[in-house]
């Protein structure tokens, strides 16, 4: 039997971060599931989900926390099971405008309002090709239980959208 555990990893950016992480996780019979990683300004980012035999687990994560001596901050969280939300659709949003302080707060009160859990996020700020300024953008995909209302959520979003001066796509 394995164990599942969802590991983050922050360290300053430098070359071979992810062979010492992979080293430490094949030692012990790990298996890399699935994984997201960025670098952002300057420092390593990343969130990964692991497989560990039931056995070895103990083992593999004292060799990932023995890795802060050289650098690497982990946390390690058993992953949990399946929340009994029921039964759940998904939605994408993409979201595009100027940016400003607060967007991504506003956007996900409104989620939360209607139990819509955002299962992955995308957002970046960039120059605005003309006039100046820069622009936020969003791709968000979002799990929505069965028994939520689609057209007042998208009603809501749409005059959330209006307020916030961006556009938004729910589909």
């Amino acid at each position: 039997m394995n164990t599942s555990i969802v590991l983050t990893i922050i360290a300053a950016d430098q070359p071979g971060i992810i062979q010492t992480v992979s080293t430490a996780l094949t030692n012990h019979g790990g298996n890399w599931i699935q994984s997201s990683m960025s670098s952002l300004a300057g420092q390593f980012a990343g969130i990964l989900l692991v497989s560990v035999p039931q056995e070895n687990t103990d083992a593999c994560l004292a060799e990932l926390h023995g890795l802060e001596a050289r650098g690497l901050r982990i946390t390690a969280h058993a992953s949990a099971s399946a929340s009994g939300v029921g039964e759940t659709n998904t939605y994408a949003l993409d979201l595009v405008g100027n940016d400003r302080p607060g967007i991504v707060l506003e956007i996900t009160a409104l989620l939360a309002k209607h139990k819509v859990s955002v299962h992955e996020l995308e957002t970046a700020v960039e120059s605005a090709s003309m006039g100046g300024g820069e622009i936020f953008r969003a791709t968000a995909q979002l799990v929505v239980p069965a028994t939520t209302d689609i057209d007042l959520l998208e009603a809501e979003l749409e005059d959330l959208a209006n307020d916030l001066m961006v556009d938004i796509r729910f589909s």
